[in-house]
């Protein structure tokens, strides 16, 4: 009888959460856009990660104002601020960035932009680090607390390997790779960098530090050299910054405000929040109309299945192939971007996107933008031979694929677990998790490794339209950035949104002056799509994919022939 009146009441409360869910959801929906006071500053507060896709719409106000902004969106009200003749200045308050260098190129360019404009853009920092400072760069002025600190001294890469602690457990992973950059399986099988690892990453590093250096010196009216000796001072206390010239005033955020009220001459600072300012349609400032280009976000670890479109972190084949071939019949979509943000995952699934893309733009004019990533499996899909766009500083390429098999004998034998293997046919243990591969068995899995990497070198070369012979040696698996990348033909040019948009009104036929409408897929999603789709594996993976830096663990779990990058690496 409890368990009955339980579930009653637990039934009864799930109802209430959804009706009451429902009715927000269309009180919110229903609500008009926020009234734009003459004068107002723009308060663009930036926290945390800066998503490619919309979080899930929770109806609840006080929730939804904490929920990130997408890249799309600062882009947009980049936009919107230059043009809108009420907005007077914008405000920037970076803080705590979790953004990677290709995102933050993009909201850097759209700060920069916005100057044009001739309005002020003041910067506000807390506990600032190099990814804060680097968009704070874009401001006229630079304003921190007097007891704060700019932790500016240098980039770093971080590289994350886990031997030790599996050979502690007991696991084993097998991996068979083609390339000899495509080392994705060293976090799990060495305990240091192999020789190609360290010289990519050398190569990265030093291309992400000179334009950080130029960016600061650029922004800050200081020599380049100047700006490389005062990195080897950091970090600096609140005062050192200012007496080097890092920052202009030191001051608490009221003082920051007076000062600027003081600058517009105005009487009070008539703040406006960007969540609100979001809201405020980019048509009514005649800034969208006419043709509609569709934006699809293709973000997150690649897997088969049907789940992706509601799951952060996953790029589901089957799910995204729909969604490509509902956008391909859409007779209303003008042109494509196809938004790529995703480190790879498995390589059939991956296929299976390439193939509905590939679709897409034999019937409309399709572009690809590339974010942070674009590696392995996420270049794959790239491969439409349609124009391909990133940033100096996207990860892209890591053309090259390996096979993971995991062996728990050991962990089995520390619990006291014991298997017996029956097995008919001569590799029918060949991805048992009880014993490790045979010889045979490793010869049969490099042909399937060494097949598949030969049909990604020809997709590539097919998608660059390149001779095969020219691919091969920028392939192995070796990342590049999306500067290296433009060097060795591996992508078309460099650039974010706008000129991305350039690209597919030129292939569209669209005037460059004329209007067009973004329209965003896939759709943001709901709080009911997200209650009623297993939310606990969503919570668990997600945990996992932030413990990994975004790589979701489902595809090395399962196992199978996969198109990942050679490593997981953080530059800070």
């Amino acid at each position: 009888m409890k368990k009955f009146l339980l579930g009653v009441f637990v039934g009864l409360a799930l109802a209430g959460l959804l009706v009451l869910g429902m009715v927000l959801a269309a009180v919110s929906a229903g609500a008009r856009p926020p009234s734009v006071r003459d004068g107002s500053t723009l308060v663009l507060a930036l926290r945390g990660e800066i998503p490619e896709r919309p979080p899930v719409r929770v109806p609840i106000p006080i929730i939804e104002a904490r929920r990130p902004l997408t890249v799309h969106q600062v882009w947009d009200l980049m936009r919107k601020a230059a043009a809108d003749k009420r907005i007077k200045a914008v405000a920037l308050f970076p803080e705590d960035l979790g953004a990677g260098w290709g995102k933050l190129q993009e909201i850097r360019q759209a700060l920069v932009e916005f100057r044009k404009s001739g309005k002020p853009l003041l910067a506000y920092l807390r506990s600032p680090g190099a990814r804060e400072y680097y968009l704070a760069t874009a401001a006229e002025r630079i304003a921190m607390s007097r007891e704060d600190l700019l932790d500016v001294k240098g980039l770093r890469a971080e590289v994350m390997f886990l031997k030790g602690t599996l050979d502690k457990l007991g696991i084993e992973f097998e991996i068979e790779h083609a390339g000899r950059y495509k080392d994705a399986g060293d976090m799990f099988t060495r305990s240091s960098m192999r020789p190609e690892t360290r010289e990519v990453l050398d190569a990265v590093l030093d291309r992400l530090f000179g334009d950080f250096i130029q960016a600061v010196a650029d922004g800050r009216s200081l020599k380049a050299d100047r700006v490389r000796a005062l990195i080897d001072e950091g970090p600096f206390l609140a005062a050192q910054a200012r007496a080097r010239g890092l920052v202009d005033e030191l001051a608490f955020e009221e003082e920051f405000f007076e000062w600027l009220k003081e600058r517009l001459g105005q009487e009070e600072v008539r703040k406006l929040s960007c969540r609100d300012y979001v809201r405020v349609p980019a048509s009514s400032l005649g800034l969208e109309g006419g043709a509609r280009i569709a934006l699809v976000v293709a973000e997150g670890t690649i897997v088969r299945g049907e789940d992706g479109l509601e799951e952060e972190g996953v790029l589901a084949s089957r799910s995204f192939g729909r969604l490509l071939e509902q956008i391909r019949e859409d007779d209303n979509i003008r042109g494509v971007i196809l938004r790529i943000n995703s480190p790879g995952g498995d390589a059939i699934a991956s296929d299976e996107i390439l193939r509905e893309a590939r679709r897409l733009a034999e019937k409309k004019p399709l572009v690809v933008s590339m974010s942070d990533s674009a590696a392995s499996g996420g270049y794959f899909i790239a491969m439409t031979g349609s124009p391909v766009v990133a940033y100096p500083h996207t990860f892209t390429g890591s053309i090259g694929v390996l096979y993971g098999k995991v062996n728990l004998r050991g962990l089995y034998d520390k619990l006291g677990v014991r298997k017996e293997l029956l097995t008919r046919g001569r590799f029918a243990d060949l991805d048992s998790d009880y014993q490790p591969l045979s010889a045979a068995g490793r010869e049969k899995l490099r042909e399937g490794v060494e097949a598949i990497y030969a049909s990604f070198l020809q997709v590539v070369a097919e998608g660059r339209k390149r001779p095969l012979e020219e691919i091969r040696p920028l392939a192995e698996g070796r990342v590049w950035l999306g500067a290296q990348a433009r060097e060795n033909g591996l992508i078309d040019e460099l650039g974010g949104l706008d000129r991305a948009i350039e690209l597919v009104k030129e292939k569209a036929g669209i005037a460059a002056g004329e209007r067009i409408r973004l329209v965003v897929y896939p759709r943001r999603r709901s709080l009911f799509d997200y209650l009623f789709r297993g939310a606990e594996e969503t919570a668990v993976f997600g945990e996992l994919r932030r413990w990994l830096h975004g790589l979701d663990p489902r595809p090395l779990l399962r196992g199978g022939y996969l198109s990942l990058p050679p490593y997981l690496v953080e530059v800070r």
